[in-house]
């Protein structure tokens, strides 16, 4: 079984322990974009039959880490500047909305605190260290709303905003101090009842990560 692994696999189960382990390696890079994942790799990387390694495979597929076409093996997805702006845009969607619930209530998430207060403790600069308690801060405004349907949706691209949030912090395109900053603005504004400066924020925040991480994918893209 490959070393990569994190927890064993009768704990979590065949499946899931696999499709963790591959998703592990997708988003530190391990695994780079548009490399094959074909079921024969996986049963033979991880030692599990066939059956268990196409169903870890597909639910990659759904969580749109891994694509597939008709007839041939996955692979890994290579972001493109159309994706990015999907995934920020999806995401600006439902965390304003929250954030307009939350200032409505004038309730900011202790656990948004406390995952701001991680980035912050960083030194300045960019830092791929933020991307866990920046993902945990983003999450922390959507679970407040005490909404399975809403955390589902939202939960349903994390993977995809996961990806790109490492993209932008293994480029370093975005700075620790900056982050920390916007995210107390969002906050204090939610405290303070502000609905329409949260979202102001939020749209500033999200819409630099997004411009930037375009920006340096087109520029990879004409450089090769």
């Amino acid at each position: 079984m490959s070393s990569s692994s994190d927890a064993p696999l009768g704990v979590i189960g065949v499946v899931e322990a696999v499709a963790a382990r591959l998703r592990a390696r997708i988003l530190t890079g391990e695994l780079a974009p548009a490399s094959a994942v074909t079921e024969a790799f996986v049963a033979e990387e991880y030692g599990v039959a066939r059956p268990s390694a196409k169903a870890a495979i597909e639910q990659l597929v759904a969580a749109g880490l891994l694509v597939r076409s008709a007839h041939r093996s996955a692979r890994v997805v290579a972001i493109d500047p159309a994706t990015v702006r999907d995934v920020y845009r999806t995401r600006i969607r439902l965390e304003s909305a929250a954030l307009r619930e939350l200032a409505g209530r004038r309730e900011a998430p202790a656990s948004a605190h406390d995952a701001n207060a991680e980035i912050a403790a960083l030194p300045p600069g960019p830092d791929p260290r933020t991307v866990d308690p920046d993902l945990r801060f983003h999450l922390a405004l959507i679970e407040a709303l005490h909404s399975e349907r809403t955390s589902r949706m939202y939960r349903s691209v994390l993977d995809e905003v996961r990806l790109c949030m490492a993209q932008v912090q293994g480029r370093r395109l975005l700075d620790a101090e900056v982050i920390a900053a916007q995210h107390a603005e969002i906050l204090d504004a939610i405290t303070a009842g502000d609905a329409d400066r949260a979202s102001a924020v939020l749209h500033h925040h999200l819409g630099a990560a997004e411009e930037r991480l375009v920006e340096a994918l087109r520029g990879d893209a004409v450089a090769t």
